[in-house]
C-alpha cells in the first residue's frame, strides 16, 4: 500500500526542525503577487564570505554554492520558510510505499525551464543519472544508494534496497536541482565521468527557478536576474540580486550600517547586538559545527595514526574558553551531531588533563610539531578560524602538544582536506539535508571519515552503528542508533568537535529572511519589506 503525500506536506515525521526565531516580525515565505507577476524590487545586495567552487549543481557541495543555486534550479521537493520539519512539493508531489523503499514523484504539469521548454521526466532522469556518473563530485554520495526509473513523461520512481527515510530530505539538496537535459547535453553534459558541461554552467543557468545567472565570479560576486519563463508560484521579487564575497564579518557589519548592502549573513551574535534602528535580526542556533581531526592514515600521520592522539587533544582543550571567542548564541559541540538534531548527545566533553596526558603517552607522541591546517577566510557564524586556532594552539601547548598553524584560503585548503592529505586540520561541517543522517559521513569509510584516513576495518563496531542508523524504520530505534553512533565517536573516533556557532543574520528593508541548514537563506523567498 502506498501513502499519498499532500500538496502541502511530505512529512515523514523524522526530519529535524531547525527554524530560527526572528527578533522582528513581518517575514513571510509567500512572495508572489495576486496575479503571479514578479515585483520590481530593484537591486538586493547580500554580503557573505564565499565558499564557492562552481555554478554546476551536480558538482557543487559548499554553502555559498547552495545559496546561489537554490533559486536557479528547483528540486523535486523543498522546504518553505524556516520550517525544515516537513519537506513540501517543489517540482513534484511524492508517494512512498509502506517499506520506505519506493518513492514515486509526479511532476507538475507545464513547468518550464528558462528557455521556455517543459520540465519532464527525462530531465529528472538525466539530472540524477548525471550526478550518479560524476563519481568525483563531492555530492555524488547523495545518490549512490538509490536507483531511479522513468514511469511515464511526468513520473519517476526512486527505489532503495533498504528503508531510506531520509530520501525526501535528500532530494531537497541543490545538487539535485533539475537541469534542462537537452541544453546541457548539447554543451558537453553526459551521465558518466566524461561530462564536460561545468564550464557552460558556470556562465549560463538552465534551471526552472525564479532567477537565472547574469554573471558568475568565484571570488568577487554573483549576480542573479529574474527568469522570464518562470511559471511557478514564487516569482522573482528583485530586478537583480548581487551576492558579494565579503570575508570579514566586521566589514559586512560596516556595509550594512552604511547602506551599502541589505543583508549580512556571517555576523556573530555579539555583532548583531550592536545594531540599532531599523535593522531586522534573525538569530538562533546553527546547524554547522567546527571540529578538529587527526588523520588516521599511516601514509599521512605515520606512527601517530591512532585515535589516542585525538583523545589526548579532545580532553586537553578548555571548551568554555573556546566558546568565549564564539559570541552570543554559540554552544559547545556535544558530538558530531549538533544539538538540534535527533540523536545528539546532551553534554560535551569536559577538560580532563590527566586523561589527556595518559592518552598522549599511549599515542606515541614524541613532542614533534603538528601542523594544523584550516581555512582562514571562512568565518562561520562570526567565528574567526584564525583566532580559534590560536587559542587551540595555546591550550595544547599547556598539555605539551606542539602545534604550528598553517592558515590558507578556502580555495587552497579544500583540496588537501577533501583528498585526505591533511595530518591535522580544523574544518566545519553542515548537513546536506535536514536529517541526522547528514552526520553519518563522520563514520569510518564514510565521506569525512575517509578524509580523516579512517577505514571501516579500524572501527567495525562503529561502522555497524552507521548501518543501523541509516536503515532504521522505527523513529525511536533510529534516534537511539544515532545517539550510540555519536557516543562511540566521542570515545574512539579521530574527531574533536569544538563549537556549534550561532547563525545571526541582519537585514535592512528585506522580508522573508529565514535560516535553512542547507542553503542558508532562500534568495527566492526574499522580498522588499512592506
Amino acid at each position: 500500500m502506498a501513502t499519498r503525500f499532500s500538496r502541502r506536506a511530505v512529512a515523514l515525521g523524522i526530519v529535524g526542525a531547525l527554524a530560527l526565531t526572528s527578533c522582528s516580525g513581518g517575514n513571510s515565505s509567500n512572495n508572489s503577487n495576486n496575479d503571479g507577476d514578479s515585483t520590481s524590487g530593484g537591486t538586493l545586495v547580500v554580503d557573505t564570505a564565499f565558499s564557492l567552487e562552481t555554478g554546476d549543481p551536480g558538482r557543487n557541495y559548499v554553502p555559498t554554492g547552495n545559496t546561489i543555486l537554490r533559486p536557479i534550479y528547483e528540486t523535486l521537493l523543498t522546504f518553505e520558510g524556516g520550517d525544515e520539519s516537513e519537506p513540501v512539493p517543489g517540482l513534484a508531489t511524492m508517494e512512498v510505499n509502506d517499506e520506505a523503499t519506493e518513492f514515486t514523484f509526479t511532476l507538475d504539469e507545464g513547468r518550464t525551464f528558462s528557455d521556455g521548454s517543459v520540465v519532464d521526466a527525462d530531465d529528472v532522469m538525466f539530472s540524477f543519472e548525471r550526478l550518479m556518473g560524476m563519481e568525483a563530485s563531492k555530492a555524488n554520495h547523495l545518490v549512490v544508494d538509490i536507483d531511479i526509473e522513468k514511469i511515464d513523461t511526468q513520473t519517476v520512481m526512486i527505489s532503495t534496497d533498504e528503508p531510506y527515510l531520509q530520501l525526501p530530505a535528500i532530494v531537497t539538496n541543490p545538487a539535485l536541482g533539475i537541469l534542462n537535459s537537452e541544453v546541457v547535453i548539447e554543451n558537453g553534459g553526459t551521465t558518466d565521468d566524461t561530462d564536460a558541461a561545468e564550464e557552460f554552467l558556470n556562465g549560463t543557468s538552465v534551471g526552472s527557478g525564479p532567477y537565472q545567472l547574469d554573471s558568475f565570479n568565484l571570488t568577487t560576486q554573483v549576480v542573479l536576474v529574474p527568469n522570464p519563463e518562470y511559471n511557478g508560484d514564487q516569482p522573482a521579487q528583485y530586478d537583480r540580486i548581487v551576492v558579494r564575497n565579503v570575508t570579514e564579518a566586521a566589514t559586512q557589519l560596516t556595509n550594512l550600517r552604511g547602506g551599502d548592502s541589505h543583508l549580512a549573513l556571517d555576523l556573530s551574535g555579539d555583532q548583531v547586538a550592536q545594531l540599532e534602528g531599523d535593522f531586522d535580526i534573525n538569530a538562533g542556533p546553527g546547524a554547522q559545527q567546527i571540529f578538529l581531526f587527526v588523520n588516521q592514515s599511516d601514509e599521512v600521520s605515520g606512527d601517530l595514526a591512532n585515535p589516542k592522539l585525538a583523545e589526548a587533544i579532545r580532553y586537553a582543550l578548555d571548551y568554555d574558553a573556546l566558546l568565549e571567542l564564539s559570541g552570543e548564541g554559540a554552544s559547545q559541540a556535544t558530538g558530531v551531531i549538533p544539538p538540534m538534531f535527533p540523536g545528539a548527545l546532551d553534554g560535551g566533553i569536559e577538560q580532563d588533563l590527566d586523561r589527556a596526558a595518559a592518552a598522549l603517552e599511549e599515542s606515541g607522541y614524541d613532542g614533534s610539531t603538528l601542523t594544523l591546517r584550516f581555512p582562514n577566510d571562512q568565518p562561520i557564524g562570526g567565528v574567526d578560524f584564525t583566532t580559534l586556532a590560536e587559542r587551540v594552539q595555546s591550550q595544547l601547548a599547556e598539555a605539551d602538544i606542539n602545534i604550528e598553524l598553517a592558515p590558507a584560503p578556502f580555495a587552497t585548503e579544500i583540496d588537501p582536506y577533501v583528498n585526505g592529505t591533511a595530518e591535522f586540520a580544523m574544518w566545519y561541517w553542515g548537513p546536506d539535508f535536514a536529517d541526522s543522517s547528514s552526520f553519518l559521513p563522520f563514520g569510518p569509510s564514510e565521506t569525512v571519515g575517509t578524509r580523516a584516513g579512517w577505514p571501516a576495518e579500524a572501527a567495525p563496531e562503529i561502522a555497524d552503528l552507521v548501518t543501523q542508523a541509516r536503515n532504521a524504520t522505527d523513529v525511536d530505534e533510529r534516534e537511539q542508533a544515532f545517539a550510540e553512533f555519536a557516543t562511540a565517536l566521542q570515545e574512539e573516533g579521530p574527531f574533536i568537535p569544538l563549537i556549534v556557532p550561532a547563525r545571526s543574520f541582519a537585514s535592512s528593508g528585506v522580508d522573508g529572511v529565514n535560516y535553512n541548514s542547507n542553503w542558508t537563506i532562500d534568495l527566492a523567498e526574499l522580498t522588499p519589506a512592506q
